[in-house]
């Protein structure tokens, strides 16, 4: 590298322009795993300039790591010489206790809440601050919905999120109604004050119903928590309807009596211990 000199000889590195270089000392695995995230619905292919450019690297830093990514079938070459995520990480993912282990117990129940509803039936798990959608099922001509499978979900702006919120320890739950939330179609005007109560009704009557707009049309979900041993809260399950459809009192039997017997399974299964 070219340096130059101050008026006292010393050696002045040159100026770089920010975010064409790593953060110093950051380490390669960081730099691999935001290269991985780079990667979503709308952005399942990607160049390597595309890549670097997104995970703010250099591009051949960027092209090192996809190499070596490559290598361990973390990403795929495409006949064009881009990039995608590898079968590996399937994989590696189809361990997760959290993700897949608790699906394998739950899919059953959730097949017969299906054929029971014919509705999207949604099995979810508290990520942090969000929730991540490990399962869905639905009719073909279930009205379309926002969420995919391993995408992720607000906490306060769906019926599962509250469910998870309402059970989840009281730091989390401190943490997240202290947090500035930006005015999104997500936030829908909800605040702190208006969330406690909401949060106490749930934990009162151990399930939650949620409505909100989506596309053209209004979507209503009915959700219960499902429990680990402990009898700590690990996911919830819930239906999402066209609110124009059905009343959602009609859904909330049938989803309570679901996730209790998913939680009855869950006794003799092991999948993984609850997020603090």
């Amino acid at each position: 590298m070219n340096s130059s000199h101050d008026g006292n000889g010393t050696n002045v590195e040159p100026s770089r322009v920010r975010g064409h270089r790593p953060a110093h000392g950051e380490p390669l695995l960081d730099r691999a795993f935001r290269m991985l995230t780079c990667f979503g619905p709308d952005t399942p292919v990607l160049s390597l300039t595309a890549l670097a450019a997104r995970a703010d690297l250099p591009k051949a830093t960027a092209l090192r790591i996809a190499r070596r990514l490559t290598e361990h079938g973390a990403l795929e070459r495409t006949d064009s010489g881009h990039y995608t995520i590898g079968l590996r990480l399937l994989e590696i993912a189809s361990v997760a206790p959290r993700g897949h282990g608790l699906r394998a117990i739950a899919l059953p129940y959730l097949q017969d809440l299906w054929h029971a509803t014919r509705q999207h039936v949604q099995l979810v798990v508290r990520e942090d601050l969000d929730c991540v959608l490990v399962e869905r099922l639905s009719a073909h001509d279930a009205q379309r919905v926002m969420y995919r499978v391993g995408g992720r979900m607000p906490l306060h702006a769906t019926a599962p999120g509250l469910v998870l919120l309402a059970f989840a320890p009281t730091r989390v739950q401190e943490d997240f109604l202290a947090a500035d939330r930006p005015a999104d179609d997500d936030n829908l005007g909800v605040t702190a004050d208006a969330l406690r109560p909401k949060l106490a009704a749930i934990r009162r009557d151990r399930y939650a119903v949620f409505s909100r707009p989506q596309w053209d049309t209004r979507m209503t979900g009915v959700s219960a928590s499902i429990l680990d041993p402990h009898h700590t809260t690990v996911a919830a399950i819930s239906v999402i309807t066209p609110s124009q459809r059905s009343q959602p009192a009609v859904h909330i039997p049938a989803v309570v009596a679901v996730a209790r017997a998913i939680t009855r399974a869950m006794a003799t299964e092991t999948v993984g211990d609850p997020l603090p």
